[in-house]
């Protein structure tokens, strides 16, 4: 079991299901919505995923994307896509235990800013993981 939740405590989750898609995003999109260099990602099934505290304020960042965060403290916890519905990401970062969950590889790279040097020997994808672009 995996819990987590926003920095003022206001917005609690927990997620029991298999955790998949471990990844670090390189993404503009993801640097511009949680202020960082990069975001760390895991998904977990819809099903698996439950508030336990509160209610996150939610964002359209692009069509067919909807981002969690808290309305209080403004933690980003989550990311939902119509592309993936059976799906909820979670920021790794909101977990109560960060270490838990180690991401598998970096996505989005060919977005990362110039200055971050990717040095982890973790496999580096220029966009989405190949597996995710084929139909």
């Amino acid at each position: 079991m995996l819990t987590g939740g926003c920095l003022c405590g206001q917005v609690r989750y927990a997620a029991d299901g298999p955790v998949f898609h471990e990844t670090i995003c390189h993404c503009a999109c993801c640097r511009r919505a949680v202020g960082a260099a990069s975001v760390a990602w895991f998904s977990v099934p819809r099903a698996a995923f439950r508030l336990t505290a509160g209610e996150p304020a939610r964002y359209r960042s692009s069509p067919g994307v909807l981002r969690g965060f808290c309305g209080v403290c403004g933690t980003s916890l989550t990311y939902e896509t119509r592309g993936h519905p059976d799906a909820v990401d979670v920021t790794v970062a909101s977990l109560d235990d960060p270490d838990a969950v180690v991401p598998r590889d970096h996505t989005q790279a060919a977005e990362r800013l110039r200055w971050t040097i990717i040095g982890d020997g973790l496999p580096v994808h220029p966009g989405a993981r190949p597996e995710e672009t084929q139909g």
